[in-house]
């Protein structure tokens, strides 16, 4: 039900990002740019970005001063900056500019968590991962699918109780719904399909 109600909502940035370009590259340093930054807001930076350089060789050509500027106003620019520049070096260096599609290979780039590693298996590659944002915690703690305390303790946890089948399309459903209906706080029960499914464990507050 939640997959055909998607369809209508506005699909995550860097899962845009990965159907329009089918570059791991683009997909692993979008990540790097979504992290605690708006949609539009990495959108934007990643245009300009990608416009510039599009390759870990590219990417390092580029001036620390420079690839700050051009991701303004990404939140943590200036860390991000550097992880960028970072990761296009251990790119060249480890893999021969060649990102990675294991997640524990991507685990080795300093600044790669597990988040970002199971976007860029399951976006650029269509391997199976399970990406969990703040919105897929939040949202399989708040169906009672898992109790878990922390992002990947729900990976672990989902990787036990979800299908296979679902792995790749979970992240990016959630994220949608998370960030249309299933608020935070005061979400919105009222206009959600599957409302009358819900334990709504954990929510004080809905419209």
């Amino acid at each position: 039900m939640l997959r055909r109600e998607a369809a209508g909502w506005n699909a995550p940035i860097v899962s845009f990002i990965a159907v329009q370009h089918r570059d791991p590259f683009r997909t692993l340093i979008s990540c790097i740019l979504s992290l605690r930054t708006k949609d539009a807001t990495t959108a934007a930076a990643s245009s300009r970005l990608f416009a510039r350089a599009h390759t870990p060789e590219a990417m390092l050509a580029l001036s620390l001063k420079t690839l700050e500027r051009l991701i303004y106003p990404v939140g943590f620019y200036r860390t991000k900056a550097r992880v960028i520049r970072g990761i296009s070096r251990d790119l060249i260096e480890k893999f021969d500019g060649r990102v990675p599609d294991e997640i524990d290979e991507l685990l080795t780039l300093k600044g790669v968590g597990r988040k970002t590693a199971n976007l860029v298996v399951t976006e650029a590659y269509a391997k199976p991962g399970i990406c969990v944002d703040t919105h897929v915690h939040r949202i399989s703690n708040r169906w009672g699918l898992v109790r878990t305390k922390t992002p990947d303790k729900t990976e672990i946890a989902l990787r036990a109780v979800l299908p296979l089948r679902h792995w790749i399309e979970y992240n990016g459903i959630l994220v949608a719904f998370g960030q249309t209906i299933c608020h935070p706080t005061s979400p919105w029960c009222s206009r959600c399909k599957i409302a009358a499914l819900c334990p709504r464990i954990g929510v004080e507050h809905s419209r």
